[in-house]
């Protein structure tokens, strides 16, 4: 038989432990371009622009508050 804990870790327990293992927090820089934030090192989501030069084309998103005839 392979060996199994003696007890069974509380839920205060397991939290302590899991505590120390939080998500880094992003950095979020203003975009040269535009001025919306962003994530760093990356292309902006608004205008595709990466280090003053377009890198993704942007497709404009249709409005969803069209009338359905």
């Amino acid at each position: 038989m392979t060996p199994l804990p003696k007890r069974r870790w509380s839920t205060r327990r397991q939290g302590k432990r899991r505590a120390s293992f939080v998500s880094p927090t992003l950095a979020m820089v203003k975009c040269d371009h535009c001025g919306e934030l962003k994530q760093n090192h990356t292309a902006c989501p608004k205008c595709g622009f990466y280090k003053g030069k377009l890198v993704l084309t942007i497709k404009n998103k249709k409005s969803k508050n069209k009338k359905q005839s």
